[in-house]
């Protein structure tokens, strides 16, 4: 019967072995949980800065092709286009 006691016995050096391998472990799969959940949030922040971009462009497309309008209005009489900026002016007239 002692013999099987001995056996299931850890030595001090096999615990203190053993906590050091799993606090490795622990230290070694944290950093990787972490990333996973910053590519997720950077994902979805990417998303949102891409959807401000677009509508950033077709806000500045809808100025462009207002003032081209206006522009070519000015100039000759007659407007070329049917954008969507036809006569609507963010500034004062000049």
């Amino acid at each position: 019967m002692s013999e099987i006691i001995k056996s299931e016995m850890i030595s001090r050096r096999k615990a203190l072995s053993l906590m050091g391998l799993a606090a490795a472990f622990g230290l070694a799969a944290a950093p990787t949980a972490l990333t996973v959940s910053d590519a997720e949030a950077q994902t979805a922040g990417m998303e949102r800065r891409q959807e401000r971009r677009s509508g950033r462009q077709e806000r500045r497309d809808e100025r462009r092709t207002g003032r081209t309008e206006r522009r070519e209005m000015r100039r000759t009489g007659t407007a070329t286009g049917t954008g969507a900026g036809t006569g609507t002016t963010t500034g004062a007239a000049k």
